[in-house]
């Protein structure tokens, strides 16, 4: 078994334009700090990250990471998340999408689609230059409108859907194979990919590709009433990065899982801060660490109640109780003995045999 670590924090719902939001170095003392080990880096927010120069220059990277080191922090993963929605956008969401990309491109789907793509591979090569075997990003949506079945889809749909969402997305992965990095797609309502079924679907339509991987979020399986945990059995060898996330699910008689288009506050099933939500992160943390999983716990705050400072500031102590130091011996150790054969024939019944 192996220790996983943390607690890191994803930086994108923190970042603003006040110090000490508005720069990295500004956000890396905030959260040492705080006493988080780790930071999640969002790709897409110039104000912390410049993806193109982390792409081609290994000095940039390393003075990036010294400069994180004086803090007592490290890089958890990059996080593409805006650009890999882009990959696939429906045409209904075009307008709402391209607020994620430059204002060139707005208006111009293929040349959306392109500018995303290209962000990716250099999210690849930034990646290895920081020493990183992991990144995190969204698979993005050409089936979503149509994930609840009426009118009745016409057949072969959803097929042709992962057949060109794969077709996008295989040679990205191959450039994270080049490059050894895992491409951990967050599985999240939005995205074609939002449950284990769609995961595998996608998959089956990327032949396995070894790079396609799982940023594990259990609050997203909450508010779908998926079993989170028993995810972890099926998935566990795919998943290589976690977002340690709370939400909690109240239906009654007036909403359920779709939340009848309800604010955040109002909706039956919302994100909560970590600890004030109905996900239990003891039986997580206990199967992850039972299954070798011995990368980063992030931080993603989201939480339509509390201020997201102290959010932030909680969340760091929540996820360092809940981490599980594993141990190197088995609590009965100390009363065994040496194997010893002919004692074991005997006492099965077996020593003259």
């Amino acid at each position: 078994m192996k220790t996983m670590k943390g607690p890191g924090l994803f930086l994108a719902q923190f970042a603003g334009d006040t110090a000490p939001f508005n720069s990295l170095e500004g956000m890396a003392g905030w959260a040492a700090g705080l006493d988080y080990k780790g930071v999640q880096i969002p790709t897409f927010d110039t104000r912390l990250f410049d993806l193109e120069t982390a792409a081609r220059s290994k000095t940039y990277c390393d003075d990036l990471k010294g400069m994180l080191a004086d803090n007592g922090l490290e890089v958890t993963e990059l996080s593409t998340h805006l650009q890999g929605q882009l990959i696939a956008v429906h045409p209904a969401f075009n307008e709402a999408f391209d607020a994620f990309a430059p204002k060139a491109v707005h208006g111009n789907p293929s040349a959306r689609t392109q500018w995303a793509t290209d962000q990716m591979h250099l999210a690849a090569n930034a990646s290895r230059n920081l020493g990183l075997d992991a990144s995190v990003s969204f698979t993005g949506a050409l089936a979503w409108p149509y994930f609840y079945p009426w009118p009745q889809r016409p057949a072969g749909l959803v097929e042709t859907a992962f057949d060109a969402l794969a077709q996008r997305w295989r040679p990205i992965l191959d450039t994270y194979e080049d490059h050894g990095v895992d491409l951990c797609f967050e599985i999240h309502p939005g995205e074609d990919v939002f449950d284990g079924a769609t995961f595998e679907m996608f998959l089956d339509a990327l032949e396995g590709h070894p790079r396609c991987c799982i940023n594990y979020d259990p609050s997203h399986f909450l508010l779908q009433q998926l079993d989170y945990l028993a995810f972890i059995d099926l998935y566990h060898e795919r998943i290589k990065a976690f977002h340690v996330k709370d939400a909690e699910f109240n239906p009654d008689g007036r909403q359920g899982v779709y939340s009848g288009y309800q604010p955040w506050i109002n909706r039956a099933g919302r994100f909560r801060s970590l600890g004030d939500g109905q996900v239990d992160f003891a039986a997580i943390f206990s199967k992850l660490a039972a299954l070798n999983y011995d990368s980063w716990a992030v931080l993603e705050w989201e939480c339509a109640l509390k201020n997201p400072e102290d959010g932030a500031a909680e969340g760091a102590a929540f996820i360092s109780d809940h981490i599980i130091r594993v141990t190197g011996k088995a609590f009965d150790d100390f009363a065994g003995a040496q194997a010893d054969q002919d004692r074991n024939r005997r006492m099965l019944g077996l020593a003259d045999t």
